[in-house]
C-alpha cells in the first residue's frame, strides 16, 4: 500500500486526540493528503458499535462479547476506511488500534493476549500500523486529564479501572521494539515535534 498508517496509543487522558489533531493540522498545512480517525468508530457502522460498547447502561456485557464487538468495529473500519485511504496514498492517523484491545481485553479482562491477537488478526486481515506512537504517562496518572466529562462504561468500571495504566506499561514493555515511545507529559509542542519526527523518518524511507 502506498499510504502510511500511524496509530496513536496510550491510556485515557494521555493526549491522543490532541496529538492526532496536531499531526493532521501539520500535514494539511503542508499539502499532504491526511485523514484522522478513531477506534472504536471511524465509520457509521463502527460508530454504532462504539455506542453499544461505551454506553454505561450495558454493564452486563460479558468480556468476550466486548472483545468481539471491538474486533467487529475494527473490521468494518479497516475495510471501509483505512485500507481504501492507504491504497489512495493517504497518511492515516488513528487513535487506538489492536494494542488497546490487547491491554483492555487481553490483560485487564484477563482473556489472554493470544486470544485477542487471534480475533484481531482475523478482523484486520493482517493489517498492522507502520508506526505506533505510544504516549507514555510513565509514573504519572493520566486520568487527571480526562476532566469533568461523563465517564463511559469502561472508564467507570471499577473491575478494571485500577489496572488499565499498569497494563499499558506492561504491554508497552513487551512491545518495546514496535513502539515509538514519547513522554506524554512533555510540553505539547515537544510531543508533537517528536511525533512528526517519527512520521517523517518513515516517509523518507519510502
Amino acid at each position: 500500500m502506498k499510504g502510511i498508517f500511524v496509530v496513536i496509543e496510550g491510556p485515557d487522558g494521555s493526549g491522543k486526540s490532541t496529538v492526532a489533531r496536531g499531526i493532521e493540522s501539520y500535514y494539511r498545512l503542508r499539502g499532504v493528503d491526511v485523514i484522522s480517525t478513531r477506534e472504536p468508530g471511524g465509520t457509521a457502522i463502527s460508530e454504532e458499535i462504539r455506542d453499544i460498547l461505551l454506553s454505561p447502561e450495558n454493564k452486563e456485557m460479558h468480556p468476550r462479547t466486548e472483545a468481539l464487538l471491538y474486533a467487529a468495529s475494527r473490521a468494518q473500519h479497516v475495510e471501509e476506511r483505512i485500507i481504501p485511504a492507504l491504497e489512495a496514498g493517504q497518511l492515516v492517523i488513528c487513535e487506538r488500534f489492536v494494542f488497546s484491545s490487547l491491554v483492555y481485553q487481553g490483560l485487564c479482562r484477563q482473556l489472554g493476549l493470544s486470544a485477542i491477537e487471534a480475533i484481531n488478526e482475523f478482523a484486520t486481515a493482517g493489517l498492522s500500523a507502520d508506526i505506533t506512537i505510544y504516549l507514555d504517562s510513565a509514573e504519572h496518572s493520566s486520568l487527571s486529564r480526562i476532566g469533568d466529562r461523563k465517564a463511559d462504561r469502561l472508564e467507570s468500571d471499577e473491575g478494571i479501572l485500577g489496572s488499565v495504566e499498569e497494563n499499558y506499561r506492561i504491554l508497552s514493555r513487551k512491545w518495546d521494539d514496535r513502539l515509538v515511545r514519547i513522554d506524554a507529559f512533555l510540553p505539547q509542542e515537544e510531543v508533537l515535534a517528536r511525533c512528526i519526527e517519527s512520521i517523517e523518518k518513515e516517509r523518507n524511507q519510502r
